[in-house]
């Protein structure tokens, strides 16, 4: 096929195809006048014919606005033949036709001939016959014609374009719509191979579980051999007790026809008898309650008589932590069964970094403690209180008595000895309890002659300094100011300066003294990074009695102390601006407790120097530690099996401190 060629390159061959028309002469005869003129005179005489063609042209214009250009392209070629040459006029004629193809519109438009137009001759031989060069009319109707058929093929070109524009465009769009398709299966591919790679993952940690969980039923496989073959040997064992339980019947029913036959002459022996028996019951059950209180006392002597008492006291469960396992704790019964209070505990601990040989976990270890009283979470605070009353009560006495709280953070220390918020009497700590019963006991002591006299004073003591938790006003916060002194001169009472001692003589009294304390150590923990939770308590009573009518008097100090949580320090710990001040508690706190450690011991060894002044605690409690002093020791654990490490080290001190001897406890009386 022929490859169409644009109309304008048509245009532009056909004028060069004419050029030469342009230079050849004119044909037409001319008058015999003309023909004697020179050139110029021969172009001043073609003027009018060439006004006459503009003319001409003017009117094509007019009938004919799209082939304007045209119209004026040969005129200016026919004028300009003769001086120029003829290469120039050709761009013209371009440049003319140009515009007319670019602004022309769809749609043949066939001019209308006018009279005396001359016609275009006939095609001879399949070829267009060349018009003369002064038929410009003629030449006009042959670009006329040729422009109608060019503007039919660009009408059809156009057709053609906008339908390849439209397929373009459909082109374009379904480029898109799979463009987006394939983004779309792209990621469905990415999704479905991390998929598969996580499904990978999967199966390989399932068969290593499958592996280990083989490996176990190995081990449970051997587990359950041995007890058939434990199951086999009780049943051997049952055999042998049903032989020997039918013997004793046997030996049963002989007993019972003997025991028939002594019955006739037991009932008269018991006639004789019953009187003397009305009489034996009372003194048995007098002698059995003075047997009792006899033995009560006679052990409560032995464990006093030299020794530190220590109970041990597990905090229940609080409402959002891990229930632990149930053989992490337990609390075996007393010599004399589940009736006995216990005194044993037992601590399991599991160390998953050992192991057995075939790959299973090692039995957890267990550590056995033994105190002189183990309460179990269940235990509530008057059982607790109920236990320690008589040594409470020995301060009235004349016995100085010290009862500390041990324990890490969080073990139920302040509980113990304040109690629960809320003022729910049955969650009231042991200084509330001991305060109400000594009240209560030295009003009945009043009927025998007795009278005693209670002054209260609460400090503690944070980072070495003491404050005073009983100041109000402007003497809250002088904690500094506070000194540790001897009460005068020769004086072997100790006082602390600038600290309130306030008389209490009912409950009212220490309910407000300790609502005050509260709030001075909330205070202080809001400003000072928790400071009364890192801090020791010491609430001392001090006691005076007197008796008139016998000139005796006696006096002690009863001291309840909180002491600060009892956890190591964290070698991990950032020492940032509140990381210091943390560790600078916590080795405070820590040498503080060491210091009690070596008091004690110290003072079980009976060496020459006791270490007191090493500590403002021990030198605060100086009086309460040695010499007449009774001491006890509630070492505070948490059931939690993440706090088992610390609970270890608080059982393994209050151990060392069980251990340990200080003498034999004098009143103090004048």
């Amino acid at each position: 096929m022929e490859p169409q060629r644009s109309p304008l390159l048509e245009v532009k061959g056909n004028i060069e195809l004419k050029r030469p028309l342009a230079k050849a002469a004119s044909r037409l005869p001319l008058s015999g006048r003309r023909l004697k003129r020179g050139p110029d005179q021969m172009e001043e005489a073609l003027e009018p014919e060439k006004k006459r063609t503009r003319g001409l042209g003017t009117r094509v214009t007019t009938t004919h606005p799209r082939a304007a250009a045209l119209n004026s392209a040969p005129q200016t070629q026919g004028q300009t033949a003769v001086p120029r040459a003829p290469r120039k006029s050709a761009p013209r004629y371009s440049m003319a036709v140009a515009p007319v193809l670019k602004t022309q519109k769809p749609g043949p438009v066939v001019p209308a001939q006018k009279p005396g137009t001359t016609a275009a001759p006939p095609m001879v031989g399949g070829k267009k016959p060349k018009r003369p060069a002064w038929d410009l009319k003629g030449q006009l109707c042959d670009l006329n014609a040729e422009l109608k058929c060019y503007r039919e093929r660009k009408q059809v070109l156009d057709q053609e374009n906008q339908q390849l524009q439209d397929q373009l465009r459909e082109a374009k769009q379904q480029a898109s719509v799979l463009g987006a398709e394939r983004r779309t299966l792209e990621e469905e591919l990415t999704r479905v191979r991390a998929q598969a790679e996580q499904g990978q993952r999967e199966l390989g940690n399932l068969s290593a579980r499958v592996l280990e969980l083989e490996e176990r039923l190995g081990t449970q496989e051997g587990l359950v051999q041995e007890l058939q073959q434990e199951q086999l040997r009780l049943q051997e064992e049952r055999r042998g007790l049903a032989a020997q339980l039918g013997e004793q019947e046997r030996r049963l029913q002989t007993s019972e026809a003997s025991l028939s036959d002594s019955q006739a002459e037991v009932a008269s022996l018991r006639q004789a008898a019953a009187a003397r028996e009305a009489v034996l019951a009372e003194r048995e059950d007098r002698l059995h309650g003075l047997e009792m209180e006899r033995r009560r006392l006679h052990n409560q002597l032995q464990e006093l008589k030299g020794n530190i008492r220590v109970f041990c006291r597990v905090r229940p469960v609080l409402p959002g932590e891990s229930t632990p396992s149930p053989g992490f704790l337990q609390f075996p019964s007393g010599p004399c069964g589940p009736s006995d209070p216990p005194t044993r505990l037992s601590l399991s601990r599991s160390d998953e970094r050992r192991g057995t040989l075939s790959g299973a976990p090692a039995a957890p270890t267990r550590h056995d403690f033994s105190f002189d009283r183990v309460f179990p979470p269940g235990s509530g605070q008057d059982e607790v209180f109920e236990e320690i009353s008589m040594l409470v009560q020995s301060a009235l006495d004349g016995y100085p008595v010290c009862i500390f709280a041990y324990g890490q953070t969080g073990s139920g220390k302040t509980f113990t000895m304040e109690g629960g918020p809320g003022g729910d009497p049955r969650l009231e700590g042991l200084i509330p309890r001991a305060l109400r019963h000594l009240f209560s006991v030295a009003q009945e002591l009043r009927g025998q002659g007795w009278t005693y006299s209670f002054v209260a004073s609460y400090v503690e003591i944070y980072n070495e300094t003491v404050r005073d938790l009983l100041a109000t006003g402007a003497r809250k916060g002088q904690g500094g100011e506070c000194e540790i002194r001897r009460a005068g001169p020769g004086s072997e009472e100790l006082t602390v300066t600038n600290a309130r001692y306030v008389p209490v003589s009912c409950e009212r009294e220490v309910e407000a003294l300790l609502h005050l304390a509260r709030q001075n150590r909330a205070v202080a923990r809001t400003a000072q990074n928790e400071r009364s939770s890192r801090s020791h308590s010491v609430f001392q009573l001090q006691i005076s009695g007197e008796h008139a009518g016998r000139g005796l008097q006696c006096a002690a100090p009863l001291s309840l102390v909180d002491l600060a949580g009892s956890e190591r320090l964290d070698p991990g710990l950032a020492l940032g601006p509140g990381e210091r001040e943390r560790l600078r508690e916590t080795q405070a706190i820590n040498s503080s407790l060491s210091t009690l450690g070596l008091v004690i011991m110290a003072l079980s060894n009976k060496e020459s120097h006791v270490p007191y002044r090493n500590s403002k605690l021990t030198y605060l409690l100086q009086n309460s530690l040695g010499g007449s002093a009774k001491m006890l020791m509630f070492v505070n654990i948490s059931p939690l099996e993440e706090n088992v490490s610390e609970s270890l080290n608080s059982l393994r001190f209050a151990s060392k401190v069980n251990q340990c001897v200080i003498g034999t406890a004098q009143a103090n009386k004048k």
